[in-house]
């Protein structure tokens, strides 16, 4: 895959794994200033493997991770975000601190302590409310919202997502995908892991990781129309 001159993030021919056992070959994915694009797999299919290559928790064995002009394969997790690559992970926040302590330490990639509280409170209002309530103390979904507060509090290029609709209501999911229809609306750049076709509905583009390996990549339209793809993630006959 050529990379996209476009392109906030492109990985080249990723290989990655744990100890003997290898769960990437060769990836290719790249996300473009201000695109959503959904990363699409079952459970076991390397979609966690690849994002912690990405933001530099595990080691790229091969392959090339640029991020804007920059090569980042071999980067610190702590230089990557100081570029503006940040990552939600599906646990996201700490739970024996408060609300407004973990929004704090998600700015800290800014190199300042100041992010900015009141604009994030704006948009998820029952953290004002809770903001010195320990984050455990919260719903399922409300820890998501503060998971994804902590991660803008970094102000990023681009955010990384792994799994938001892990352990939430549809009700709840729904919620998700309402604030990151509006995250998309300023210009952020997301890539979301998920197994959850409702995200379909915020993305652009669409990359089906099986088996450690792409299997497709294209428009939501083009998954839809792709008969396989149609009966193994929607049902179809």
């Amino acid at each position: 895959m050529p990379p996209d001159a476009t392109s906030l993030l492109t990985a080249q021919g990723v290989n990655a794994g744990y100890g003997t056992m290898q769960v990437l070959w060769g990836v290719d994915l790249d996300v473009r200033a201000g695109e959503t694009v959904l990363l699409l797999g079952t459970n076991g299919a390397g979609k966690t493997t690849f994002l912690k290559s990405l933001v530099g928790l595990i080691e790229a064995r091969h392959g090339n991770i640029r991020l804007g002009d920059a090569d980042v394969t071999r980067m610190r997790s702590s230089e990557r975000m100081r570029l503006g690559m940040t990552y939600m992970s599906e646990l996201a926040v700490f739970p024996d601190l408060s609300i407004e302590e973990n929004i704090r330490i998600g700015a800290q990639a800014l190199g300042h302590p100041n992010p900015n509280i009141n604009e994030l409170y704006e948009t998820f209002p029952v953290l004002r409310e809770k903001r010195r309530a320990p984050a455990s103390s919260l719903s399922g979904g409300q820890r998501k919202m503060l998971g994804i507060a902590k991660a803008l509090a970094a102000e990023p290029r681009l955010l990384v997502m792994d799994e938001p609709s892990a352990g939430l209501s549809p009700l709840f999911v729904k919620e998700v995908i309402r604030i990151l229809s509006d995250l998309r609306g300023r210009g952020l750049a997301l890539l979301i892991a998920e197994q959850n076709i409702a995200f379909l509905e915020v993305a652009s583009r669409v990359f089906v990781l099986e088996g450690g390996r792409i299997r497709f990549s294209g428009t939501v339209a083009e998954m839809t129309d792709n008969e396989a793809l149609r009966k193994a993630y929607f049902g179809l006959k």
